[in-house]
């Protein structure tokens, strides 16, 4: 990598869902020299040539203790990137550590116990206090770190995700397929959510917002991700008379992600809170219009692109819902414009400019 220096990562989490995405990019794009995780996971990328095993759960103290700290220190790393917020405590090398959001500090209530709030109140002041960059995926996220902590604004940088490859515009031929696959019917408009039940995510929120849209017989809801492999208590379908317009996809494989964005004919996001929102540059680049909240990252992640409700306001949800239904086609020429200002390659190039300022200090 010419000039740059010699990085690792902490790459434990590089298969998991959100966090997972950002690390596989960027140990294909970044140029690290040494990977922590598990070795078979690694295997993938021949980019790394040094990996150091480390196969410790995330969260609490055995990772800790288990840290590769002897290992590491052998192969002179020149700088640390913890592309999370558990940084090992004891390490004394440089250190950049990426914060994708404060969730558990925002919505403390949705934890389930005082002492993870506690936890991560000590973690992320002590990334504060210990990096020496902090890079954060939105302007949001860095504005509630500073909210919360007397931290350092000058060592804090905004690095925005990107967008993969394999997220483009398919032929209709590629993906009708769909309807017969999830008994979709195709006379219907599809309104997509991808992601999980966790509170902040207001799923409740949407269906709501969904069962006061006008025409959302003539709509399905489709649900995908792997809360929804059946249908499930948490969600409040039944009780709003929804049940016969949403559709539980379930975990879906990668191309038919794709080919679900591309099948959409609106995308909907409504968070209460999102670090960045990933999947909204993903149906932007798929082709499909955007409803999302009016909160946290996603106004800098949609632009003047998406539409935008109030998430605690069913009324609000409903009538975007409404007007955007009819929106996919409409707006092309300024979805590809936007999307094209968010690349994994500008993401790793200012990674590795970040390394390098912290290397030569």
């Amino acid at each position: 990598m010419g000039d740059f220096p010699k990085i690792a990562i902490d790459a434990r989490m590089v298969n998991r869902s959100g966090i997972g995405t950002c690390i596989q990019h960027w140990l294909r794009d970044v140029g690290y020299n040494v990977a922590l995780g598990d070795q078979k996971e690694l295997e993938a990328y021949k980019e790394v040539p040094t990996h150091i095993p480390f196969k410790c759960g995330i969260y609490g103290y055995k990772e800790q203790l288990k840290f590769p700290y002897s290992r590491l220190r052998k192969e002179k790393p020149e700088v640390l990137h913890v592309p999370h917020c558990n940084i090992p405590l004891f390490y004394r090398g440089k250190m950049m550590v990426t914060v994708h959001d404060l969730t558990h500090l925002v919505y403390p209530e949705f934890l389930p116990m005082k002492l993870v709030h506690l936890y991560f109140k000590f973690i992320f002041w002590f990334i504060c206090k210990r990096a020496d960059r902090i890079l954060t995926d939105s302007e949001s996220t860095k504005r509630d770190l500073l909210r919360f902590y007397k931290a350092d604004e000058s060592k804090m940088t905004v690095v925005p995700l990107g967008v993969g490859s394999e997220f483009v515009r398919k032929p209709q031929s590629e993906i009708e397929y769909l309807y017969e696959k999830f008994q979709i019917p195709c006379d219907k408009k599809i309104i997509l959510y991808v992601g999980n039940l966790l509170p902040h995510k207001n799923l409740n929120g949407l269906l709501e917002g969904f069962a006061q849209m006008k025409g959302k017989e003539n709509c399905r809801l489709v649900l995908v991700g792997k809360a929804f492999d059946g249908r499930t208590r948490d969600t409040r379908e039944k009780e709003l008379g929804l049940e016969d317009l949403t559709i539980h996809a379930g975990m879906v494989s990668q191309e038919d992600l794709v080919n679900f964005y591309n099948l959409a004919d609106l995308f909907v996001l409504p968070s209460l809170y999102e670090g960045f929102g990933l999947p909204v540059l993903e149906a932007f680049a798929c082709g499909t219009p955007v409803a999302c909240s009016n909160v946290s990252s996603l106004p800098e992640v949609g632009g003047n692109v998406a539409k935008y409700f109030d998430p605690k306001d069913p009324a609000s949800i409903a009538h975007i819902l409404e007007s955007a239904i009819e929106d996919k086609g409409k707006y092309d020429k300024e979805i590809d414009a936007w999307v094209k200002n968010f690349t994994w390659e500008n993401s790793a190039r200012q990674i590795r400019e970040i390394a390098t300022e912290i290397a030569a200090k």
